[in-house]
């Protein structure tokens, strides 16, 4: 009986058989050959992606504005003299027809000359219809007040039921709170006729009673609030119609902001405006009066010629919320053009243009896919996209050049409101 050999032990010094030693060569070159393709092969491109969502999308005309004070006046002097030196300073507080704010000393040839005489005849007469058209004003504002209110008190309740929508209400409490402003100005404005008046008698009153001596005129506020300048201090002689002081309510604000043209013709009356950087907390609201119609031209900073034109805003908030916000303070405007409280939208980076169309790259299956789209409104961070994505689909956000159609990539998902 034989028994099988065993195998001889292997010896690594032994040299391999021929055959085999044919194939050495072409197994080391195709591990070459597969280490250089891997080292070729390009690399998945890194991108940055957002996924299309739903949300709120506000649309804001941004500018710097300033607060100034509604309705403010001019006392000038009723007739020439001598000014006597102004007491008060800015930021005294003035009551209508109460506060002495100057006095001059006049001499009988300026009140009895036979030319000032008609002069001062004919500011009576001019102040007197004045007064008129003043007093019709303010039954006018008043009857438009009144009106606006019973509106806005049917708006409320057909908006609790639902009837009406938030937008309509807006725009019954915007007429309400102009009227409103209207009404006030009027009544201010029947307050400085009447006072124009009563300094117009004044004037032919003392001409006529003097006999050509000296006489004293004693200037009162025409309207309760507080010194906003003093315009002539120092003791002087004065000509007839001298300005001296400014006066005005504080409280009384209003909003001047100053846009370009072309955003200007976007902004409508009752638009909200959110005020900010005022040194408040918070932002206070305010809304569109009106937009002046006509523009003007102002030199930017970098020596560019523009068109702006004025916004002219009122406070919703009151008083209180701004105790301190005075006359010219600076505010940081932001004019709410559109706003919608859930519309599918793409960082604005995430978009350009080819050939007159909006396109986008969309991340699938680890490549990059070009992807045309239709867009809304935009903000300038935020971009509506009306068709061509679906909510959740991931775009890249601002794609380098290497990005094409078909790239491979490998996705870092970012914040969609960075």
């Amino acid at each position: 009986m034989t028994t099988p050999s065993s195998p001889a032990p292997f010896d690594a010094d032994q040299p391999l058989p021929r055959r085999k030693r044919r194939w050495l060569p072409y197994v080391g070159g195709a591990l070459l050959l597969a280490l250089i393709v891997a080292g070729l092969w390009p690399k998945p491109l890194p991108v940055e992606t957002v996924p299309a969502a739903l949300g709120p999308l506000r649309v804001t005309v941004d500018d710097e504005g300033q607060t100034r004070v509604r309705n403010r006046y001019v006392i000038s002097s009723p007739a020439g003299g001598q000014l006597r030196r102004i007491e008060l300073k800015a930021g005294a507080e003035v009551v209508a027809g109460q506060t002495i704010v100057a006095i001059l000393e006049t001499g009988g040839s300026d009140l009895l000359d036979a030319r000032s005489q008609a002069q001062a005849e004919a500011r009576v007469l001019a102040a007197e219809s004045a007064r008129e058209q003043a007093a019709a004003q303010q039954e006018r504002a008043t009857a438009t007040l009144a009106l606006a209110r019973a509106d806005l008190a049917r708006a409320r309740l057909l908006a609790a039921q639902s009837v009406i929508s938030q937008q309509d209400l807006d725009v019954a409490l915007t007429r309400e709170i102009t009227a409103a402003q209207e009404a006030r100005a009027a009544g201010f404005g029947l307050q400085v006729a009447e006072y124009e008046l009563e300094q117009a008698r004044a004037v032919l009153g003392r001409g006529a009673a003097s006999g050509g001596a000296a006489s004293t005129l004693v200037i009162t506020s025409p309207v309760s609030g507080r010194v906003l300048r003093v315009l002539q201090e120092s003791a002087r002689v004065v000509p007839s119609g001298f300005p001296l002081l400014e006066v005005g309510d504080p409280t009384d604000l209003e909003v001047r902001v100053e846009v370009l043209s072309r955003d200007g013709v976007r902004v409508r009356p009752g638009a909200r405006v959110l005020l900010e950087q005022w040194g408040g907390d918070r932002p206070l609201e305010a809304r569109v009066r009106w937009v002046e119609p006509a523009a003007f031209t102002k030199i930017s900073a970098l020596g560019v010629e523009e068109q702006r034109v004025y916004v002219i805003a009122d406070f919703v908030d009151p008083v209180d919320a701004r105790p301190t916000l005075g006359d010219g303070f600076r505010v940081e405007a932001r004019i709410v053009i559109a706003e919608e409280a859930s519309v599918l939208q793409v960082p604005a980076g995430a978009l350009f243009q080819r050939e007159g169309r909006w396109q986008t790259f969309v991340v699938e299956g680890g490549r990059s896919r070009l992807r045309t789209v239709a867009v809304g409104r935009s903000n300038g961070i935020q971009t509506e996209i009306t068709d061509g994505l679906a909510e959740g689909e991931a775009v890249i956000v601002y794609p380098g050049d290497r990005v094409e159609d078909g790239s491979r990539v490998r996705t870092i998902e970012v914040s969609s409101r960075g």
